[in-house]
């Protein structure tokens, strides 16, 4: 038999999973049961793992699973007694179930890119796995970064880009240009008395000035991954 509260919380965390496929965060969860604080919140999910009704999946933020429902829940508001505030309800048709939400998704690894000289950007058929939280909406992909013209700006030989595929781009962006049909690199945009320049940021590497018909846009950084080995 659970509380209450315990059976308000395990079927709003069923609710949003349903709705969004993302488990709800602790703030959400402690005004959703009007707490007062979350370490209430953290009293009730340690109550119901402990009875095996939910896990939290590791690795992951903000990730419950609901493994079983209430044997007597149903939707709609609970009964309770006045003598010991538990529910005591009819057991529900089983729903289907969304999987909980994975926040490591997989995005397409295209080659290098140059922060120096344009080097020939890669197409692969390989995978990086990528926090979702680094990456919003639309579509992305990755590429390894070769060279340092680009430091200053805190990206460095061996990161891995996140690129957001747009052919649109706003001047003082990090863009990923492909140069003459051929050869990629990740610089700064400017236009420029009717010409292109592709920046770097690092004052030992001097800007790249092109036709405006040399140049097209692949893509916007949208955020950066970095190995420690």
């Amino acid at each position: 038999m659970l509380t209450a509260k315990q059976h308000e919380l395990i079927r709003f965390i069923q609710e949003r999973l349903e709705e969004t496929g993302i488990s709800p965060s602790f703030e959400e969860m402690k005004e959703a049961l009007d707490l007062k604080s979350k370490s209430g919140v953290h009293r009730l999910i340690s109550a119901l793992e402990e009875r095996g009704f939910i896990r939290r999946l590791p690795n992951r933020a903000r990730a419950l699973e609901v493994l079983k429902q209430p044997e007597n829940a149903v939707s709609g508001a609970p009964r309770t007694t006045a003598t010991d505030n538990v529910v005591a309800m009819p057991k529900p048709a089983r729903a289907p179930q969304r999987e909980p939400a994975n926040d490591v998704i997989n995005i397409p690894l295209h080659g290098r890119i140059a922060a120096g000289a344009p080097i020939e950007a890669l197409e692969g058929q390989a995978s990086l796995p990528v926090p979702a939280a680094l990456l919003g909406p639309g579509e992305h992909y990755a590429l390894e970064v070769s060279g340092d013209s680009m430091i200053d700006a805190g990206i460095f030989d061996g990161d891995f880009a996140l690129v957001k595929r747009t052919d649109v781009a706003r001047d003082g962006e990090i863009v990923v240009a492909l140069v003459n049909d051929e050869e990629a690199t990740l610089k700064y945009l400017r236009r420029e008395n009717g010409k292109v320049c592709l920046d770097p940021a690092n004052s030992s590497h001097d800007p790249q000035v092109y036709m405006p018909d040399q140049v097209k846009v692949q893509g916007k950084l949208a955020g950066l991954l970095r190995r420690y080995h």
